[in-house]
């Protein structure tokens, strides 16, 4: 093994620590643990419990992996936090395994960037590529798809469920599920449109139309909301739009939008 692991970091019997990694003083890693390929971690960081962390990782200082939920109903439960590729999770981050009423798993996925103090909360669903800045606050059982970009000292309450390509403005304060491609930003947080910005990275300009012809229908029509879908539906031959329906139909919490007054 050739990792590079101070002296004063407390690695705990059966931690398994792959190739390459470096693991700073005052670390403490579980002995639960599985530290992924060229994973980097720097001081004062702590790995509790059975948390897997992928390859290529980069985690700093003081942050808090894998501490036991915040929740009243744990009680020692076996449970978990995955974390795959190439993340970074900055300074004073806290990510809480899950819990036996929620999967008993916490799982992020690849490439996303947690900036300062963001907290993941038990049994939250993570895509990948998605952007987390600095204090976004996650609640338990949150499921957020790829490519999603969270403002700075956002919350986001539990349950809610955030599509692909969503932004969500900074200092918002998130309650219901918030379609994909679209934007949303306000205390309480309500729909402001398509997240544009983000579809033009990478969305051709054909498929941008299509949505921006289904948000006016279902947003900005007045008409009802998953009745309109249901008809988009019936005739739509877009993946992008289908997708933006189907998370329509399926919300759970509702959608936070202002409706047209007749």
């Amino acid at each position: 093994m050739s990792s590079n692991i101070s002296s004063q970091a407390i690695i705990e019997d059966g931690a398994v620590i792959g190739d390459n990694v470096e693991i700073a003083a005052f670390c403490f890693i579980s002995s639960e643990a599985k530290i992924g390929d060229g994973t980097t971690i720097a001081h004062n960081t702590c790995i509790y419990g059975k948390t897997t962390i992928g390859k290529n990782n980069k985690i700093f200082s003081h942050a808090a992996i894998g501490s036991v939920p915040q929740d009243l109903k744990f009680n020692g439960e076996d449970v978990e936090l995955i974390i795959g590729d190439n993340n970074t999770i900055r300074e004073f981050t806290l990510f809480n395994p899950g819990t036996e009423g929620g999967g008993s798993k916490t799982v992020v996925g690849n490439n996303n960037l947690f900036m300062g103090y963001v907290h993941l909360g038990h049994d939250v669903i993570i895509g990948d590529n998605c952007i987390f800045a600095n204090a976004a606050t996650i609640a338990g059982h949150v499921i957020i798809g790829n490519n999603a970009v969270i403002g700075g000292m956002t919350p986001i309450h539990q349950f809610v469920n955030i599509g692909d390509f969503a932004m969500i403005g900074g200092a918002s304060a998130l309650s219901q599920d918030i379609p994909p491609y679209c934007l949303a930003e306000g205390n309480r947080a309500i729909l402001r449109g398509l997240n544009l910005t983000g579809l033009r990275r990478h969305l051709e300009r054909d498929d941008i139309n299509a949505l921006k012809s289904a948000y006016r229908d279902l947003f900005e029509s007045g008409n009802a909301l998953k009745e309109t879908a249901s008809t988009i539906l019936e005739t739509n031959t877009n993946t992008y739009v289908e997708k933006l329906c189907t998370f329509v139909l399926e919300t759970k919490r509702g959608i936070p939008f202002e409706r047209k007054k007749s």
